[in-house]
């Protein structure tokens, strides 16, 4: 499965640019606003990136840059400490499938990135949330959690090469679209990359990666992935390239199944303020001791940007991708369609805006399980950012979204209204 690769230099940043997730995802996509995003990329690394879908140099303003200024050093070590608070108010949240509740949500997160000289960084946050039922007079129907979020990053140029590491961990346990309640799961990924240039015009972009994810009474899944790409650049703003890449899925219960990718990708940047990026192809899976027959399935993405200043950006976004499910003998095919627009109002005052739509099909492994379950995701958000204390922000946020599904206890109708502080080093 291709993701995109967010290059935000601080969450700050990030909380600017997509203060609220679209609802819709894959099997980790949460009812609940998203932590706190913390860049991993070494700076010595960050300049050969692709930037993300969304991202915005909002400049000297952001708190964001002032991991540049290195306020807290020892030996050849950078420390940059954060805190981030989040107060939210969410009625239609599910605490199981069918049984939707209203509830306070309180989240605290102080963490630590590390610049660990030019080439490397490490990261850790912590999460506290805590909940307050508002329906059952005393009695909660969601349990109070402590999360984990850990990253290392590095890159280093050998010859002509340029080589990159990363490894992340991920321990959270929040209400899950996919499962209809709280679901507790971990996740360890582990990513190899290379990148090579034959000449000025020729490249290619190599990738390994380890995904590993576990949840409580669910089925866990083990990935083994590559997807390579040899690139040619036909004009400075437009360049292309072909893609093949695999892996292997083994899960805890049911079928295993391998699988095969065959993309073309296309990025032109039109004008200095409008740009176009698009991946596409098929994966062809096949199932392990099983009877059920190949699945060929279209995936893609696409992303067109108009960004006529550094302080205004729309954003449109479709993605199709294949992923294991966490239920027995399923994948989910997942479909997006976002849009986003972030704008900054005055000096310190940023809004965002945003909304899309999620497919989700999911396909049985087995020709001993039935599934005919089909969700759709439908979401709208706002936030309305201040700049603070030079390293602080404060934000007001508000985020509609609705899931149909043709598997009773699977939809609901969630309104939640958030104000979140922060402060970063």
């Amino acid at each position: 499965m291709v993701g995109k690769r967010w290059i935000i230099r601080g969450w700050f940043g990030g909380a600017l640019c997509c203060q609220l997730a679209l609802v819709g995802g894959t099997q980790g996509q949460e009812v609940l606003a998203p932590r706190p995003v913390i860049s991993t990329t070494p700076p010595a690394v960050e300049e050969v990136q692709t930037n993300s879908a969304g991202f915005i140099d909002f400049g000297n303003a952001v708190p964001g840059s002032a991991l540049q200024q290195q306020p807290f050093q020892v030996g050849p070590l950078d420390l940059h400490p954060y805190f981030f608070y989040q107060l939210l108010y969410e009625t239609g949240i599910q605490s199981a499938p069918g049984l939707p509740q209203s509830a306070l949500i309180q989240n605290v997160s102080p963490g630590l990135l590390v610049d660990l000289g030019k080439n490397w960084t490490l990261e850790y946050t912590p999460t506290w949330t805590f909940y307050s039922d508002t329906q059952h007079h005393g009695t909660n129907e969601f349990h109070n959690t402590l999360d984990h979020s850990a990253a290392l990053t590095g890159g280093l140029a050998y010859g002509d090469w340029l080589l990159g590491f990363s490894q992340t961990y991920n321990r959270s346990d929040t209400p899950l679209i996919v499962t209809g309640g709280q679901t507790e799961q971990q996740t360890f990924v582990t990513t190899f990359t290379g990148s090579y240039r034959f000449n000025t015009v020729m490249s290619m972009d190599l990738s390994a990666s380890q995904n590993l994810a576990y949840y409580d009474k669910l089925t866990n899944s083990r990935e083994w992935s590559t997807l390579d790409w040899l690139n040619y650049q036909f004009w400075p703003r437009l360049d292309g390239g072909l893609g093949v890449g695999g892996g292997y899925d083994n899960v805890s219960a049911g079928v295993d199944s391998v699988f095969e990718q065959y993309q073309a990708r296309v990025n032109w940047r039109a004008t200095d303020v409008t740009s176009f990026q698009i991946h596409g192809g098929l994966e062809e899976r096949q199932f392990l001791d099983s009877t059920t027959g190949d699945l060929v399935s279209p995936i893609f993405g696409a992303e067109v940007k108009y960004a006529p200043s550094k302080v205004t950006a729309l954003v449109l976004d479709a993605d199709r991708t294949v992923s294991t499910s966490p239920f027995d003998d399923q994948i989910i095919e997942s479909t997006d369609v976002t849009a986003s627009l972030s704008q900054r109002l005055l000096k310190k005052l940023y809004l965002s805006a945003g909304g899309g739509y999620h497919w989700d099909t999911y396909v049985s492994t087995s020709s001993t399980v039935n599934t005919g379950r089909r969700d759709q995701n439908y979401s709208i958000n706002a936030s309305l950012t201040c700049v603070i204390l030079k390293h602080g922000t404060m934000a007001a946020t508000y985020q509609h979204s609705e899931n149909s599904s043709t598997q009773a206890g699977f939809g609901y109708n969630s309104n939640q209204f958030g104000f979140q502080l922060g402060f970063q080093y």
